[in-house]
C-alpha cells in the first residue's frame, strides 16, 4: 500500500468518524453529552481538513472548479423543488 492509498483511507475513516460524531451531537439527550460530541466533531473536522490539505499539496486530491452552467442547473433544480 502506497502513501496515497494510506492517506485516502485515513481521510475516508476520518470522514466516517465526523459523521458518527455529528449524529451523536444531534441525538444527544443532555447538554453535557452534546458538548462532548460537538468538541469531538470539531477536532475531527480539523483533522479531516489537515489530511485533505496534505493530500491536495501532493496532488492526490484534485478538485475541479464547477462550471457556472452546472451551478445554475443545480440552483434551478432546488428552486423548483422548494416551490
Amino acid at each position: 500500500m502506497n502513501d496515497e492509498k494510506i492517506m485516502e483511507n485515513l481521510l475516508l475513516t476520518t470522514k466516517g468518524v465526523c459523521d458518527l460524531y455529528l449524529h451523536g451531537a444531534i441525538e444527544s439527550s443532555t447538554q453535557n453529552v452534546n458538548s462532548t460530541f460537538d468538541a469531538a466533531l470539531e477536532q475531527s473536522l480539523c483533522m479531516q481538513d489537515g489530511i485533505y490539505q496534505k493530500m491536495a499539496a501532493q496532488g492526490w486530491y484534485a478538485n475541479e472548479q464547477a462550471q457556472q452552467q452546472e451551478i445554475n442547473k443545480v440552483k434551478q433544480k432546488f428552486a423548483a423543488q422548494n416551490q
